[in-house]
């Protein structure tokens, strides 16, 4: 699989990274364990997770960190792989309350160290964002724990445009290399951001997409996949798709993308997994999708497509801009 240099940071990541969303949790440790060492031998050396990941369910607090923890340690890998984690959540019984205080990232911060058993973190992201609180405070929170080794490299997930450049700016200003990427929900399925189920998620806009476009800042996207919509609709499984992923995907927009993209895979051979991460490799500026699996299938299926990229006329056509 081939790698990609997170700006500045040295940070060099697969081109596909491994969302941790169900490790732990909805995957036990063994399934979880052999998820992971499927998609390192695939290649693949970049995971994400989050302090929050799986919080939601019954059972162990943060379960998604230590179970990569876990696995990092059993299999002596830490090292060879890139560990991104996400904190300053809201509480989930409060999500309308921010946590973006110094003190509630440095709190967040050195939990995820503790669960994840490492002593830095290779690239922090914020989970959500505060449009209140300054982003000269904010930053210089994250600058603090980079300058004391406790991160390698920082980034915002869930930001909108204004908000990401403003931080940006205010780094250059100081010198300082500021945010390496960017996270949000995006796929070739495409969404309104009225329609999310959660206000406090961002999904990629024209605006935030033509801000990337200009400062080739990388993308590291989540539900890059919608969740198999596109697979799903191809083998008339549909039905299984849980009810909010439904409401936010299944559009006559998304059924006419749908249509091109089964064009494309006749006149192209590529699997419909090929063409929606390729889709996201092929833009103007760097693009890892975070793949999120939960069988061995599932990441076998992503890394043969890992190197796929789409070309311009491709992705015009996949997003109607292009005649059939």
């Amino acid at each position: 699989m081939q790698m990609v240099e997170l700006s500045t940071a040295a940070l060099k990541a697969s081109v596909l990274c491994l969302g941790g969303g169900p490790l732990g949790s909805t995957l036990d440790e063994q399934a979880s364990f052999a998820l992971l060492d499927a998609f390192v031998d695939a290649g693949g050396n970049f995971i994400d997770t989050a302090k929050v990941y799986a919080d939601w369910l019954p059972g162990e607090r943060s379960v998604s960190e230590r179970t990569i923890g876990r696995w990092l340690r059993v299999r002596n890998l830490r090292a060879q792989i890139l560990v991104a984690t996400k904190g300053a959540h809201p509480d989930l019984a409060t999500m309308h309350r921010s946590r973006l205080s110094s003190q509630a990232i440095v709190a967040d911060l050195e939990q995820s160290l503790r669960s994840l058993q490492v002593e830095a973190i290779d690239l922090y992201w914020l989970h959500r964002d505060d449009p209140k609180r300054p982003v000269e405070e904010i930053i210089d929170a994250l600058q603090a724990q980079m300058q004391a080794g406790k991160i390698r490299a920082y980034g915002c997930s869930n930001w909108r445009t204004e908000r990401v450049a403003a931080a940006q700016a205010y780094a250059q200003r100081r010198g300082w290399p500021g945010f390496v990427a960017n996270q949000m929900l995006w796929s070739l399925a495409a969404v309104e951001q009225h329609a999310l189920p959660d206000p406090t998620m961002v999904a990629m806009d024209a605006s935030l997409q033509a801000w990337h476009r200009r400062t080739v800042l990388p993308v590291i996207p989540y539900a890059s996949q919608a969740n198999g919509f596109f697979q799903r609709l191809a083998d008339d499984r549909l039905a299984g798709l849980n009810d909010a992923s439904r409401r936010l995907y299944d559009t006559p927009q998304n059924r006419r993308r749908f249509a091109r993209v089964q064009t494309l895979a006749a006149e192209s051979g590529l699997s419909i997994t090929a063409i929606v991460l390729g889709y996201l490799r092929g833009q103007p500026f760097p693009a890892i999708p975070i793949i999120g699996c939960r069988t061995l299938a599932q990441v076998e299926d992503s890394c043969r497509a890992a190197d796929v990229k789409l070309n311009a006329a491709q992705i015009a056509f996949l997003e109607g801009e292009r005649e059939e």
